[in-house]
């Protein structure tokens, strides 16, 4: 495809350095420089700061840039000065204040439009190359210093990024493995510049970036300077033809820029010292901009990825899958948060809630909120009595601190989910079958209105059935309301399911990517968090639940119940630990409790063993005395389980162990 002919990066071609960027940019086709009749006219844009190559196809109107009587080349094709006709395929040079001007507007809007880093150093060199220069070397500072961080340790300068017009008689692409070459007749750049600068204290190059203004290459100290900043002696085109300019952010220098021109092409002038200083300033305060913007995205990143889950739970019979997308690339942090908590009796909350705004505060609130509701569950509080306190909570923030939440618990013995609602949009449950239904749950008053009351209900958890719990943001927008989306949500999931047949539920991976693609290009106005829990629960042939009498016998009677239960499981091989384990801590159970305690055994990947009682003071593990009668129940658990915990329940506590099954899950 033949390349716009007023563009400059038309004739560009980009160094294994320039066309890849620290930030992964697409490297650039190569272009050819002779424009064709099928190329479109330039805009005016273009025109401002772009010099053809050779003489324009189109036709151009007189008092143009480009034609005759403008301030470019003149009618014959002569230099405006010398009076001599200019090299073939050479942009002419900029001779009136007009030129520059217009040049220097084109190339720091060019510049200013950069948001990160790669961005704004591209804009400085498809600026000025072939315009301003033939070629341009950018070196940064490594590692760029962020605000007021004073770097530690000397300057060192990395070579970022190159561009330069290719050479006539260089047909062929860089092998991939050099840095760019600068050809000039009589001296050349050669391939190998140093890639790193260290920047010696008083040497020539400290002192030329002291100064701050570019300078020419000719100049003492930028003769000096240039060889240090390249790596080694190397030729360079004489005369007034190279410009070294430091690259001078807010409060140090953070780069260098050296700008230089052909020997066929006119050196720069006193004024071009100007042009390339106006340059360096509007480039090294944009990359400044950059790299302060790039800190702040970095640290709203690490602020939401520590809100959130890192990792989702595996509890025992539901599997679960979670997205959360931020409102813009813009505002990456938010309210919109999730969490699975696992309970005792095998049973796992799930939480999904969303604090008014997406900010930093927004986020900071969601984060105490998160945390509360985390300590609440811990204390295995009705889901009704979990809002009544995150609304207590959320009041004592202060009064315009708003959220929403939903909070169900999953029982995968009962197969039973009891969900309240504070205000949040409703979940949908997909069931087996390919039906999808919006449960009705009572909606609630907001968490931080106060003095309200929550309400909870108890609702069928089927095996297979997928629950999913959502944010508004997925189903509210400027183009639909909250019922119109979560209809259509409710549509979306039961054509997922139709794809997978009546008997297999869609993976839970793909569902969530398929819920999220119902989003149009205009309906992320907001956060969206998502949660999916698949329900597989617990058959009651794999569970055993007994009632033991607080008395002496009770040890014995765990034993021989144990016992059975692990024939009927075919799972003999585990008696003698299982005995053990059950004796010592029913033993522990009834010395202190006045009411029935409870014994139960789950078998799932793991064997699980459950003992409840009425005591509320949890037991730790000790190192019992070579004359101590007890103590050493908790650590024979501890020696022989594969994981073990005690859980403070409103009713008492539950000591709980679980043992590798012989040829499952170690």
């Amino acid at each position: 495809m033949a390349a716009h002919p007023a563009d400059p990066r038309g004739a560009l071609r980009h160094t294994p350095q320039s066309s890849q960027g620290a930030g992964g940019l697409p490297e650039q086709p190569r272009r050819s420089a002779v424009p064709s009749a099928a190329d479109p006219v330039p805009s005016a844009a273009d025109a401002e700061h772009s010099q053809p190559r050779g003489p324009s196809p189109e036709p151009v109107r007189p008092g143009s840039p480009g034609g005759p009587g403008g301030p470019g080349v003149p009618p014959d094709g002569t230099e405006r000065r010398s009076g001599q006709p200019r090299p073939a395929g050479q942009p002419p040079a900029m001779r009136r204040d007009g030129d520059r001007l217009r040049f220097v507007g084109a190339a720091t809007r060019r510049i200013a439009r950069g948001i990160d880093l790669d961005e704004i150093v591209m804009g400085l060199c498809r600026a000025t190359v072939p315009t301003f220069s033939d070629a341009i070397l950018v070196y940064l500072r490594e590692p760029l210093p962020v605000g007021d961080e004073r770097p530690t340790g000397p300057m060192v300068l990395r070579l970022r990024r190159t561009d330069r017009i290719p050479d006539a008689a260089d047909d062929t692409e860089s092998d991939g493995n050099s840095l760019p070459v600068v050809a000039v007749p009589q001296a050349e750049l050669t391939a190998g510049s140093a890639e790193l600068c260290e920047v010696r204290s008083g040497g020539a190059l400290a002192e030329v970036l002291r100064g701050v203004r570019p300078v020419f290459t000719d100049s003492p100290a930028a003769h000096a300077a240039l060889p240090e900043l390249l790596g080694g002696e190397r030729p360079l085109p004489t005369g007034q033809r190279v410009i070294l300019a430091p690259l001078r952010g807010r409060r140090r220098v953070i780069g260098a820029a050296v700008f230089l021109r052909r020997q066929d092409r006119h050196a720069f002038d006193a004024d071009d010292l100007l042009v390339a200083g106006q340059l360096a300033t509007h480039s090294a305060l944009g990359i400044d901009k950059a790299v302060l913007y790039g800190r702040e995205a970095y640290i709203a990143d690490e602020l939401q990825r520590t809100m959130l889950p890192e990792t989702l739970p595996r509890p025992t019979g539901v599997r679960l899958a979670s997205r959360y997308l931020p409102a813009a690339e813009t505002a990456r942090v938010g309210g919109d948060w999730y969490d699975a908590i696992p309970l005792p009796g095998s049973r796992v909350a799930l939480v999904v809630g969303d604090v008014m705004g997406h900010s930093m505060t927004s986020a900071a609130i969601m984060g105490q909120l998160r945390t509360t509701a985390q300590t609440l569950a811990g204390l295995d509080l009705p889901p009704q009595e979990v809002l009544h306190h995150l609304d207590e909570q959320a009041q004592r923030l202060g009064t315009d601190r708003m959220a929403t939440c939903l909070y169900a618990v999953y029982d995968p013995v009962s197969h039973r989910i009891t969900i309240a609602n504070a205000g949040h949009p409703p979940p949908v449950l997909l069931h087996l079958g390919g039906r999808a239904e919006v449960l009705r749950v009572p909606p609630g008053a907001p968490i931080g209105v106060g003095g309200v009351d929550f309400e909870a209900v108890e609702l069928d958890a089927p095996a297979g059935a997928t629950l999913l719990l959502y944010t508004d943001g997925l189903v509210e927008s400027r183009l639909r309301d909250v019922w119109t989306g979560i209809e259509q949500l409710r549509e979306r999931l039961a054509a997922t399911a139709q794809l997978t047949g009546p008997d297999h539920p869609p993976p839970l991976e793909a569902l969530c990517d398929d819920v999220l693609d119902m989003l149009g290009p205009g309906d992320r106005d907001d956060d969206i968090a998502l949660l999916a829990a698949r329900f597989d629960g617990i058959a009651p042939s794999d569970v055993a639940y007994w009632f033991l009498e607080p008395e002496d016998a009770a040890p014995s009677r765990a034993r021989r119940l144990a016992r059975s239960a692990l024939a009927r499981w075919d799972l003999e091989d585990m008696t003698d630990s299982v005995e053990l384990l059950v004796s010592e801590v029913v033993t522990n159970a009834v010395r202190y409790a006045s009411r029935p305690v409870t014994l139960r055994l789950l078998r799932t990947d793991v064997l699980r063993c459950e003992v409840g009682d009425d005591v509320p003071q949890l037991p730790r593990q000790r190192k019992a005395r070579a004359t101590d009668e007890g103590g050493r129940g908790l650590f024979l658990v501890n020696r022989l389980a594969r994981r073990w915990g005690a859980t403070r329940l409103s009713t008492g506590k539950v000591v709980w162990f679980e043992l590798a099954r012989p040829g499952g899950a170690s």
